[in-house]
């Protein structure tokens, strides 16, 4: 037991957690085992196995191509969900296909191609590798100029930073709203009204932070965005993506894969692309129907918690996390490498320490789940809807016995191709 954080505190918590029942609503074969790695793959729904089988022998097996009247328009219904329970936007502006890499290329090139002669594309340094890469490409091809904001590693991007960096060359920004690394946790409505200021289109990845807390797309002013739906909304492995158009811009802007989804009168086979007047124009190709459908059961679970409350309790795992890495961990060499303010932080926090990458093996072999981002960063990623206080409690008290005996010392620290 430890006396200065008792757990029978953290089982009080989880006993007055109106989201407790919610759990049930998950697979876990493993009481054992504490998962903290919510934020890069979602647990399994526990409606989604018979929601799959239904739709493999009913839909497939005994519809057949016959279904398909009905799955043609999953990407759109699917995308007003996601639109109403967790991105705060209007029917019609978010659309569910292909993966973020490839949705994030759709909307950056299109942005592009409508900036006229401007010719500045900027990026937080530290953002997500994919995010760079594409912009890099893009930029490449173009002939323009990509400028990397700086950023730092715990404390994420500051506004007066990109402030100081708009002006009216800059065609376009591209932002996480949550920081990959460190959580830290963007002001979406600022970032958009400094950017329209000086007449440049903000494009938002939402990857870390849709499911986590409320995204106001709409009220915030955003025009662009794209995000993942594997980690906080529990859609799969590899689960399709989603972009948001703001529905004044969907006629204006042309995504540059000219798919026949993203067609005008798609079945009438014309001979020319003529790119359909909304948001289907930023669509491509057939959609994977089996990958699609697991995000039904997934937000009927969203849905039911209401993403205020999720966010008021990961809130508060991310700071029950943050008080007993202090009073733990700091005499082991791990420091907070998060903003501290709940406020200024998603739902995943990151404990620096010169062993991260030999820690985090060990503490997966001593049953915790997290994970290790570059450089020297443990990130641990509770997740609202099924993560119990009791286990950010256990969690930290395994890592904690691990710090204290050095466990990791007999782990092997060589690379390996998932962290």
């Amino acid at each position: 037991m430890r006396d200065d954080f008792p757990r029978h505190l953290a089982k009080e918590l989880d006993a007055a957690d109106p989201l407790a029942d919610l759990r049930d609503r998950f697979v876990i074969a493993d009481d054992d085992l504490i998962y903290l790695d919510g934020n890069s793959l979602g647990r399994l729904p526990a409606a989604t196995p018979a929601h799959l089988d239904r739709l493999v022998r009913q839909g497939w097996g005994d519809g057949l191509v016959r279904s398909w009247p009905t799955w043609i328009e999953w990407s759109r219904r699917i995308g007003d969900r996601l639109a109403a329970h967790a991105l705060g936007a209007r029917p019609g502006e978010v659309v569910v296909s292909d993966s973020t890499s490839v949705n994030l290329y759709k909307l950056a090139a299109a942005a592009l191609d409508a900036a006229g002669d401007r010719r500045t594309v900027l990026v937080d340094a530290e953002d997500f590798p994919t995010d760079r890469y594409v912009l890099e490409g893009l930029a490449a091809a173009r002939g323009l100029t990509l400028r990397l904001l700086p950023s730092d590693l715990d404390e994420g991007l500051r506004l007066d930073e990109l402030r100081a960096a708009l002006d009216g060359d800059v065609a376009l920004v591209v932002l996480s709203a949550v920081a990959y690394r460190s959580g830290a946790l963007l002001d979406m409505a600022a970032v958009n009204a400094a950017a329209r200021q000086v007449g440049a289109t903000v494009l938002w990845d939402l990857s870390h932070a849709v499911g986590a807390v409320p995204i106001e797309l709409a009220a915030t002013g955003a025009d662009l965005a794209v995000g993942c739906t594997y980690k906080y909304l529990n859609g799969g492995p590899g689960a399709p993506a989603f972009l948001y158009v703001r529905r004044e811009l969907q006629s204006r802007l042309r995504q540059p894969i000219q798919g026949w989804f993203g067609r005008r009168d798609q079945f009438g086979m014309g001979p020319g692309y003529d790119p359909a007047p909304d948001l289907d124009r930023f669509l491509v190709g057939t959609p994977s129907i089996l990958a699609l459908a697991p995000l039904d059961p997934a937000l009927d679970v969203l849905a039911e918690a209401g993403i205020e409350r999720v966010r008021a309790k990961g809130r508060r795992l991310g700071e029950l996390i943050v008080t007993l890495a202090d009073a733990w961990l700091t005499p082991y060499g791990f420091r907070v490498a998060s903003p501290r303010g709940a406020d200024r932080r998603g739902s995943h926090v990151c404990l620096h320490h010169p062993e991260a990458l030999r820690i985090s093996r060990a503490l997966a072999e001593a049953g915790v789940v997290g994970d290790y981002r570059a450089p020297d960063r443990l990130r641990l990623g509770p997740a609202p809807l099924y993560t119990r206080y009791v286990d950010v409690w256990d969690a930290l008290d395994r890592l904690r016995d691990l710090a204290e005996r050095r466990g990791w010392e007999r782990v092997p620290g060589g690379p390996s191709r998932v962290t």
